[in-house]
C-alpha cells in the first residue's frame, strides 16, 4: 500500500494523507483512487476561485523568432509563484497561446490543451489549483506574430 500511496502522490501531486484516504476508499484500486483525487481537486479548485490572486509571474515564450507571447499568470502567494509547478503551468500556457492564438482569456480557457486534447485549459488550471492549494488565474496575455 505504501508504494501505491507514493505512486499516487507522484502522479497527482496530492498530499500523503489524501492519497492514503483515496486508496482506502477505492478498496485498493489505483485507477479509482486517481479518480477520487481528481474529483476532489476540482471541488477544491471551485472553492478557491474567489480568493485574491495578489502574486504571480510574467512568462515569455518565443517560437522560431516569429511568434512571441507575454503572459501574466496570477496566484495568491510568492511561495507558489516561485514553485516549479506554477512555472511549468505558465510555460505550458504561453506555448498554448503561441500555438492556438486565442482572442481572449475566455477563448483560451475553453480550448483543448495542445499537450493533452482530452482536457481543456480551464481543467488544466484547476488541476494545478488542486496541486498548489492556491487560486490561479490568467490575468492577461498578448501575442505577436511576424
Amino acid at each position: 500500500m505504501i508504494n501505491d500511496i507514493q505512486k499516487l502522490r507522484e502522479e497527482t501531486g496530492a498530499g500523503v494523507m489524501e492519497c492514503k484516504k483515496a486508496i482506502e476508499e477505492a478498496g485498493g484500486d489505483f485507477e479509482e483512487a486517481k479518480k477520487f483525487i481528481y474529483e476532489r481537486g476540482l471541488v477544491k479548485a471551485g472553492q478557491k476561485s474567489e480568493r485574491i490572486t495578489g502574486a504571480g509571474l510574467l512568462e515569455t515564450y518565443i517560437h522560431n523568432h516569429r511568434v512571441g507571447v507575454l503572459l501574466e499568470l496570477r496566484c495568491e502567494t510568492d511561495f507558489v509563484a516561485k514553485n516549479e509547478l506554477f512555472k511549468e503551468l505558465a510555460h505550458n500556457l504561453a506555448m498554448q497561446i503561441a500555438a492556438m492564438n486565442p482572442e481572449n482569456i475566455e477563448e483560451l480557457l475553453k480550448q483543448p490543451s495542445i499537450r493533452d486534447e482530452s482536457q481543456t485549459i480551464e481543467e488544466l488550471i484547476k488541476q494545478y489549483i488542486a496541486k498548489t492549494g492556491e487560486n490561479i488565474r490568467v490575468e492577461r496575455f498578448c501575442r505577436y506574430e511576424l
